[in-house]
């Protein structure tokens, strides 16, 4: 049975419909909260078959809150990354996966978040969408990491070998979502100009396309990295 490595930074983030579309493939699911790094238990990357790192509120860059332990996750990433062990990182586990392969991570110029389409190279590698994202945070990428999908706010997704990555969200449900809805107040949506109702219809609307598509994306990842 394969094995995933799925890096969780909260207890609101957990891995959604991706845990269930790889469970779908027979993986065995390991989820890692790198904030216990301290306590010295750091996976070995080389031990698992996929490596999935997902969102958190944090920013890659700032040392305040995740100097703690982000160096310690980068590692891991790293050492998966130069074993050809595949990577599939999720929005801020993107920004993670971008700044072990070399990049910048930096601040959006606008505040994306509810439901998007994006431009992409190849729609049976990435799926325009719809997709849902929720990011304060964009990527600048080695020059040698290739580019999949993009919109005029950041890159949307890239693969450099057997890493890939997706700043959007395609493991999110209605329960996730209204997870994170709950922990801020309407002064905070008020002044990102977004509308938390809207992201929650957005389901109704976009969920089994989004389902599809998630499908799709990710069988085809596994595909290309398995051989």
């Amino acid at each position: 049975m394969p094995s995933a490595l799925i890096i969780q930074h909260g207890e609101n983030g957990p891995a959604g419909l991706v845990a269930d579309r790889l469970e779908h493939h027979g993986y065995e699911l390991h989820t890692w909260f790198p904030g216990t790094l301290a306590n010295g238990n750091a996976p070995d990357a080389t031990a698992f078959d996929l490596v999935v790192p997902l969102g958190s509120e944090h920013s890659v860059y700032d040392e305040a809150v995740v100097g703690s332990w982000i160096d310690g996750e980068l590692d891991v990433l790293r050492t998966a990354h130069d074993n050809g062990i595949p990577v599939f990182g999720i929005c801020f586990g993107a920004q993670a996966l971008c700044a072990a392969l070399g990049g910048v991570v930096e601040q959006s110029p606008v505040y994306e978040a509810g439901w998007v389409e994006v431009e992409t190279d190849d729609d049976s590698v990435v799926p325009s969408g719809p997709w849902f994202t929720w990011h304060g945070d964009r990527c600048i990428l080695p020059t040698d990491v290739a580019v999949l999908a993009r919109n005029d706010v950041a890159v949307q997704a890239f693969r450099h070998g057997n890493s890939a990555a997706v700043q959007f969200h395609p493991e999110v449900t209605p329960d996730i979502v209204q997870d994170w809805i709950a922990e801020l107040d309407a002064a905070w949506f008020a002044r990102k100009g977004i509308d938390p109702a809207a992201m929650l219809d957005g389901f109704a609307h976009h969920r089994n396309t989004a389902l599809v598509n998630l499908h799709r994306m990710l069988d085809r990842f596994l595909v290309d990295t398995r051989g």
